[in-house]
């Protein structure tokens, strides 16, 4: 498997030797507003690499155009983006001003996870919902993981109590639905996904998009729930920032964070790169006063670089890397070896990972070509033991290797209609090897997935049709795997949009990341098996949106409503089939008889200027299995249809308030109703589907900017969340507890304080 990632980076080598070199061309201009200079604006050359970003005066400066026709694109947050036509018919300076209007609901946002091109999200044919920097402030989220409860069909839980491990479900379907991609890469494996949330900060985060359901069968099929796409910080000025963040949990706990980000660009804009590191330690906290944690003790070092070389203004060589070391332990006794305990979950992680790509554009702007390759690789040392086990310790091996190259061309007219056609080919391979000798489980896993994908987009006056499927080899899947994709978009009007979307997807029948994880429940592991006979699970989906954006009473305002339905066959459940001769219980993932999700999502934002800002969303949904299910080896205990821990509605909201032109107040809250929960046996009798109660979450915080000097920031900011305590009541206790019955928000009540600084050179 290291051949591949050799050829990938010599072919990558050979395209940048014989890359053309740009001439020098210089265009510079100011941007403003009605308010004054615009700081910080997006300027870019559409179809080039060329690009760069405005200095705290509006001035700009793009260099290393060749003579011709091109395309400038504007963008700022808080203002419409522009795009003016402008040729350049000499090797010289040439001036061009740019007058932004401004707009208080973020519109006009650049994604690529529609349809693996640049693309405002307005003209996207499936709905992109994004996470910016703004969000994390607003909530003050320290890792992305935090802010996923901030987005219609999205939530956040935790499923253990001693390690702290976590999943993201899109519109209830549970975290393995689902495919988490770092710059549109799908570096994360069934072993980082168990903790991988939680561990990427979003100090190293430009923006997150997302897709719900399978509209985008380009990043692959096994996406039945849908995709999150993490994109870094790409660097396009000097600049560097410094944060701190420091909590404390339920007045007994301490959490704190530290980070720091600094990019520098060349004078020619041809070379870049962006840094950052992030260091986080949280000490355990006991909600009950057993002894036993409910939040896992955290040691947290990041860091990693992005950067870039531009041999022209129609070529990109990119470069990034991640190194990620985290120590988590949760259980009790923490002053003692895993071993002394009566019960200690411990895993110690070192993750690797890069990614190289280099991308060519065609100087009649038509044509794309992308070359790409990636890799990571993680260790991991751990301990999954009860009852002062010596036999609990063990070491997990997994490698991600992927290559592969795609290619985009836009036609004029293509049988019917202008269009832009789309193909690829990637290449993925994972190697596991999960050994815990004392348990005698040794898990060998390797993954080998051929990808062939195509599609393409016609625009035909007030629609956009989309075609297109993926082609997969897997070698645990004896036939070829073929998984269609369409979407139609429709502008009603100019303001209102209607989409509809079909797709098709499978997962493999393979070890998934809850299966990586051991837990504890009654004084015992439980450990996760495949069944023998388990077979591909497959799913159908549909969604539709309309997307209306108005003015009342003057106020910006957009109302998005979705709806999604989805069919799984032969869908993974998950059993309890009694013990093996060690006395550990075991659960079985086998197939069960099918399921059906459905839902509908409403999103409303409202913004007065820039001193007002709401945002409410809300989903209700309703997942059950075709046949009731068994799930418990009691035999007492009746089959369910329920989903477990998938409740019918749940949401949030967000007002931002700038009271000041310094001075901003957010106030936001998170809202979960009922579900069902599975409660196993041994601080209680026997096993039991629990219904919770309904929660509501309410954050509150405060910043005041200091400007230090024109180029320096200084901001202070604080904060509580959940303020009223609203935090699961009902934990087991002592040794003998289900460290899987956890439930509702993921803290306590929490107060914050922090401290940010940073500089525009």
């Amino acid at each position: 498997m290291k051949n591949i990632y050799i050829i990938s980076f010599f072919l990558l080598c050979t395209i940048f030797i014989n890359a053309n070199i740009g001439v020098d061309t210089v265009i510079s201009g100011k941007i403003i507003s009605n308010q004054g200079p615009v700081p910080f604006a997006n300027i870019v050359i559409k179809g080039t690499t060329v690009g760069t970003t405005s200095d705290h005066d509006g001035n700009y400066y793009l260099m290393n155009l060749p003579k011709g026709k091109y395309t400038i694109v504007v963008s700022a947050v808080g203002y419409k983006p522009i795009e003016q036509i402008i040729e350049i018919n000499k090797l010289s300076s040439n001036e061009i001003n740019f007058n932004l209007e401004e707009t208080s609901i973020e519109l006009g946002q650049v994604v690529v996870s529609a349809n693996r091109s640049e693309v405002l999200r307005e003209d996207a044919p499936v709905i992109v919902n994004t996470i910016t920097k703004y969000l994390f402030e607003e909530t003050n989220s320290i890792n992305v993981g935090e802010s996923f409860n901030y987005q219609t069909g999205l939530r956040l839980e935790t499923n253990c109590q001693n390690c702290g491990f976590q999943q993201v479900r899109i519109n209830g379907l549970e975290g393995t639905y689902s495919q988490i991609l770092i710059d549109s890469r799908p570096l994360f494996s069934s072993l980082t996904s168990v903790y991988g949330i939680e561990q990427i900060p979003s100090n190293m985060i430009e923006r997150v998009e997302i897709i719900k359901g399978g509209g985008s069968a380009l990043f692959g099929s096994n996406a039945i729930g849908g995709i999150i796409n993490i994109i870094t910080k790409e660097p396009n000025s000097n600049s560097f920032e410094i944060s701190n963040n420091n909590s404390v949990i339920s007045s007994n706990s301490i959490d704190y964070s530290v980070d720091i980000n600094g990019s520098l660009v060349s004078e020619d804009q041809k070379t870049g790169v962006a840094i950052f590191g992030f260091k986080r330690k949280r000490d355990y906290y006991d909600a009950n006063g057993d002894g036993f944690s409910e939040l896992s003790l955290l040691d947290n070092t990041t860091f990693g670089f992005r950067s870039y070389y531009k041999p022209s203004a129609f070529s990109k060589l990119s470069l990034e890397y991640h190194n990620l070391n985290e120590f988590r332990r949760g259980g009790n006794k923490f002053d003692y070896q895993p071993h002394e305990t009566d019960i200690t979950e411990q895993t110690e992680h070192r993750i690797n990972s890069g990614n190289m790509s280099y991308n060519l554009y065609s100087k009649d702007f038509k044509s794309n070509l992308s070359v790409f390759s990636s890799f990571q690789y993680t260790k991991r040392n751990s301990y999954y033991g009860a009852q002062m086990d010596l036999n609990a310790y063990g070491n997990t091996n997994d490698l991600v290797i992927m290559a592969g190259t795609q290619y985009s061309n836009s036609f004029d007219e293509l049988l019917f209609a202008p269009a832009t056609f789309t193909t690829g080919f990637e290449y993925q391979y994972n190697s596991l090897k999960d050994n815990m000798p004392g348990y005698d489980r040794f898990i060998k896993q390797n993954v080998d997935v051929y990808g062939f994908f195509l599609q393409n987009e016609w625009t035909i006056n007030k629609f956009v049709l989309l075609f297109g499927a993926r082609f997969d080899k897997h070698n645990l899947i004896k036939n070829l795997i073929i998984s269609p994709r369409a979407n139609i978009l429709y502008k009603i009007e100019k303001n209102l949009t209607a989409r509809l979307s079909y797709s098709e997807g499978y997962r493999a029948p393979q070890a998934f990341d809850e299966d990586l994880h051991i837990a504890a429940v009654g004084g015992e592991v439980m450990l996760i098996t495949l069944a023998e006979d388990l077979k591909t699970e497959n799913s159908i989906s549909y969604s539709s949106s309309l997307d209306y954006i108005f003015n009342i009473f003057g106020f910006e305002s957009n109302i998005l409503i979705e709806g999604f339905y989805t069919k799984l066959k032969d869908v993974f459940v998950l059993e309890a089939i009694g013990y093996d001769v060690q006395g550990n219980k075991l659960v079985v993932r086998r197939n069960g008889s099918g399921a059906e999700v459905l839902g509908l999502s409403t999103e409303i934002k409202l913004a007065f200027s820039k001193y007002f800002k709401f945002n409410f969303g809300v989903t209700y949904q309703g997942n059950e299995y075709i046949e009731p299910e068994v799930w418990s080896d009691d035999s007492n205990v009746e089959p369910t249809k329920e989903v477990m821990r998938s409740p019918q509605k749940y949401g949030f909201f967000i007002i931002n308030l700038q009271l000041f032109s310094s001075t901003t107040v957010s106030i936001s809250g998170i809202y979960t109703s009922e579900m069902y929960v599975p409660h196993f046996a041994g601080y209680i009798t026997n096993d039991k589907l629990e219904k919770t109660s309904d929660f509501f979450e309410l954050n509150f915080r405060l910043s005041q900017d200091i400007v230090i000097s024109k180029e320096l920031n200084l901001q202070i900011n604080g904060g509580i969340q959940n303020i009223f305590d609203s935090y699961q009541k009902d934990f087991d206790s002592g040794v003998y507890r289900d460290a899987g019955y956890i439930y509702g928000p993921s803290r306590p009540r929490t107060i914050y304080v922090g401290i940010k600084i940073g500089n525009i050179l």
